[in-house]
């Protein structure tokens, strides 16, 4: 063993971990070795926290010191990323990424890539659909001194978050030399993954893995079915944990609406999503990191990698659709920590969303074939607006199919700028394998609610389930003591004040600024940006459908053809004393419909009863719409309402109009009465609507 090398590592992991007196976990150090000296291909299975970020800076520093070239990591979220740069830079390397959120930095790093300024390249997989990106990195491939991919697991279709993208990392692994250091690594793999991974890595791939369990974690499972009942357990028990810690949620909705609800009731809570604004979420994270907030409120988008050694808890709001996807998650907390908590919650609207998730998964066979057949009958290809307005198509349904069809080998689309075209490549959809791992989604979903009934130890079920199969009893979950740990039933009173938030749980309704690209319509030939006169100011939407609170009353309303009174009255006091327009409506309309002629009308007639304002009739409908849930993308519901309306010139009154509907989804309804409204002389328009069913099955 080379001694020397091996104090060098040891001093550099000192400094990486800041500690004086650390050492080489078991296998830590024999990876590194086997990189440096023998420029092994490797996969690391290692449980969250064992520090395999360690291994490939430490092996990336001893690399450069002998001369080679810089490292090329790939890495799959943003979050990740920040931190891999932090703790890069700590032991004196210069890492550096590429990705959306940059754009302004790249020039820079190819400069100082081109000078070997940069030890470290991140990159994620997406970014290698890149063209402009895979002309820069072809001479880049070639100096390579240590390829790196990292959660690994994204390669194989049998894990649990397989990314298409990843399998274009293969292509960069056929131009790499031969005897270019590999490390791939991962928490989340097991015996099928595994094997998936080295038969498309190489035969070439030695395994290093090791035992799962992490000892400081203490499991409990909790089912609370009702929104309420886990919102008021949050409130009850986030006080009493630990330190800071994280709040998973499948939905971005549900990351907004229990950070508001967790602030609402005292608790420093903030909503994270991939939504969200990157600066705002680095800042986040920050926070996180330096304990300056009790608890963020997440979607996966803070998932692989994120690293807070002192984590003191990780709280499931809904269960993930997997037992590894959980133990991924879960193990951000207690990385040094003595004791920290995993808590699965388990709602009753979990089952619908996974079975979106599943359902949405990967791309219909029609959708393929209606996007081939258009881009077949195009000389200079289609991007993705020129197919939404040849299709009924979603953007993101566009986007799914182009994720899947553009990483096969060959590929029948290629990609020049914003254009995609059709190659001479004739192409069908593998439905053998989408079934097979519908199939396993499906398995998946059915072992996390094994685990949630498990009367075996937590800890070890986990572990089994990824491979682990020697795994012990941990002795500190709720089966193993034989108790609940923390109590299961939050009070009756926050219950109550958890079901009051629902209840007031409005919903902005944010104005459309730009009318769909490519689309002139109506006698006003609308098209570009909408003119700041005729823009709707930001409404309010009462409620979300189905989603507990009013939403309910919303939707036994519309099938029994009548409006609750208690509806009426509630907006009333929404429009009065919570929002409160400025300046506030003088009159009222309605969105008309020729199927329940009477629906709308007449809540909006009592509604302006309650305010004292005249009602005014002076929207008609003068032909039948498919309905916008229908219609999957902006160009094809502006296209469906076009002609749809006409406004009744000689009612209009000049002052601002609250305008009325029961539901609002895409929001072109309004924005396009809003553009009437005020063009035939009306004040300014706010839209207001009992339900939001973004997202939601309603036809």
């Amino acid at each position: 063993m080379d001694n020397t090398l091996k104090n060098k590592g040891l001093v550099l992991l000192r400094t990486a971990l800041q500690v004086p007196s650390a050492e080489f976990r078991a296998g830590q150090w024999e990876i590194i070795e086997q990189l440096v000296n023998d420029n092994a291909h490797l996969l690391v299975v290692q449980r969250t926290g064992w520090g395999k970020s360690v291994v490939y800076f430490i092996a990336t520093k001893l690399l450069r010191e002998k001369g080679t070239g810089p490292t090329l990591l790939i890495s799959p979220l943003l979050a990740l990323m920040r931190n891999q740069i932090a703790a890069a830079e700590r032991i004196g390397l210069s890492a550096k990424t590429i990705n959306s959120s940059n754009h302004n930095e790249w020039y820079q790093i190819y400069s100082d890539l081109e000078e070997k300024k940069i030890d470290i390249l991140i990159i994620s997989p997406e970014r290698l659909s890149n063209e402009e990106f895979r002309e820069k990195l072809l001479p880049l491939a070639q100096t390579v001194g240590l390829f790196v991919i990292d959660e690994a697991h994204c390669i194989s279709d049998w894990g649990h978050d397989f990314r298409p993208d990843y399998q274009r990392i293969l292509r960069i692994l056929q131009i790499l030399p031969e005897n270019i250091p590999l490390l791939a690594t991962t928490a989340t793999a097991n015996d099928r993954v595994i094997e998936d991974i080295r038969s498309q890595i190489g035969e070439r791939l030695g395994i290093f893995r090791g035992p799962l369990a992490r000892a400081s974690l203490i499991l409990q499972n909790i089912s609370l079915p009702s929104r309420a009942e886990r919102m008021a357990w949050l409130a009850e028990y986030i006080p009493k944990m630990p330190g800071s810690g994280i709040i998973y949620t499948m939905t971005v909705k549900d990351s907004d609406r229990i950070a508001r609800w967790l602030q609402s009731q005292g608790i420093n809570a903030q909503a994270y999503s991939g939504e969200s604004e990157s600066s705002y979420r680095e800042r986040m994270e920050q926070e996180l990191l330096e304990n300056k907030i009790k608890v963020l409120v997440a979607t996966s988008a803070l998932g692989m990698g994120f690293d807070k050694p002192d984590l003191g808890f990780v709280i499931h709001y809904q269960r993930p659709g997997s037992v590894v996807a959980y133990y991924q998650q879960m193990g951000r907390a207690g990385r040094a920590l003595p004791q920290a908590y995993g808590i699965l919650l388990a709602g009753e609207e979990d089952q619908e969303i996974i079975e979106y998730f599943i359902k949405s998964a990967f791309p219909k066979e029609e959708h393929v074939v209606t996007i081939l057949g258009e881009l077949e009958k195009s000389d200079d290809g289609l991007s993705i607006p020129m197919i939404e307005s040849r299709t009924n198509l979603s953007r993101s349904q566009i986007e799914n199919v182009f994720k899947i069809i553009s990483v096969e080998t060959p590929s029948p689309v290629v990609k020049n700028g914003s254009h995609y075209h059709a190659t001479a490549i004739t192409y069908t959809i593998n439905k053998t394998k989408i079934e097979r791992l519908t199939s396993l989604r499906h398995a998946e979903w059915n072992r996390i609610n094994e685990y949630l009934q498990s009367r075996s130890c937590l800890m070890m079920f986990l572990q089994r389930d990824l491979g682990d199969y020697d795994a012990k009893p941990c002795g500190k979950c709720s089966v193993c003591v034989g108790h609940v740990l923390i109590p299961d039933r939050p009070s009756e009173d926050l219950i109550i004040k958890a079901r009051q938030f629902l209840y007031t749980n409005q919903h902005v309704i944010s104005p459309r600024l730009q009318w769909p690209a490519g689309i002139s319509f109506s006698e006003e030939k609308w098209h570009g940006r909408i003119p700041e006169e005729l823009q709707a100011n930001p409404g309010r939407a009462l409620s979300s459908w189905g989603d507990g609170g009013w939403g309910e009353l919303v939707k036994s309303g519309k099938r029994a053809n009548h409006f609750d009174n208690k509806l009426v009255h509630t907006m009333y006091d929404l429009i009065e004393n919570q929002w409160k327009p400025d300046p506030m409506p003088t009159w009222i309309t309605c969105v008309p419909s020729l199927r329940k002629k009477t629906l709308v009308k007449n809540f909006a007639l009592e509604l302006a009863g309650l305010l004292n304002i005249p009602f005014v009739d002076c929207i008609r409908k003068i032909k039948e719409t498919n309905p916008q849930k229908m219609m999957k993308n902006s160009f094809q519901q502006v296209r469906n309402l076009d002609g749809a309306f006409e406004i009744d010139q000689d009612n209009i009154i000049d002052g601002p109009v609250l305008l009325i509907d029961d539901m609002v989804d895409s929001r072109w309804t309004f924005t396009i009465l809003a553009a009437m409204l005020q063009s035939a002389g009306s004040g300014p328009v706010y839209p207001c609507a009992l339900t939001n069913t973004q997202g939601k099955d309603v036809l």
